[in-house]
């Protein structure tokens, strides 16, 4: 099995050697072996722990659910229905701030609109938020 070490993983995920450190040391890693210097090593089959880790950082949770998640991970098969659970959480999370995001996004969209057509000495935008919190 192929190993890589804490800097081929750092730029294998545009991160930096210090970030891989910090999660080692806050948990998140639980999984990463040592070499006989103390220097940290990783094999093909963290990379998809690694993969998980990213995309978790990615959606905004916190670490310490991060944490806990990696931990049932390394547990086995005794939590699959906890990592079950915590993807159902997370992915309605999720799915609220995309709704959250999406309606800033409809938001600015209609102001744009209302400041490309608005007349010279009217404010555009209160005039906008009466009418789109009249509805």
């Amino acid at each position: 099995m192929k190993s890589y070490s804490i800097g081929e993983i750092a730029e294998r995920y545009h991160t930096t050697v210090a970030t891989l450190r910090y999660y080692d040391e806050s948990g998140l890693l639980p999984f990463v072996k040592r070499n006989a210097q103390g220097q940290r090593i990783f094999t093909d089959d963290d990379l998809g722990y690694l993969e998980v880790i990213d995309c978790l950082k990615r959606s905004a949770i916190p670490l310490r659910y991060i944490r806990q998640f990696m931990h049932w991970c390394v547990e086995g098969d005794a939590t699959l229905p906890q990592r079950e659970q915590f993807m159902i959480d997370q992915e309605q999370a999720l799915e609220a701030r995309i709704q959250v995001l999406q309606a800033n996004l409809d938001f600015f969209a209609l102001e744009k609109v209302v400041l490309r057509t608005r007349q010279p000495g009217r404010n555009g935008t209160n005039i906008f938020y009466a009418r789109y919190h009249a509805g």
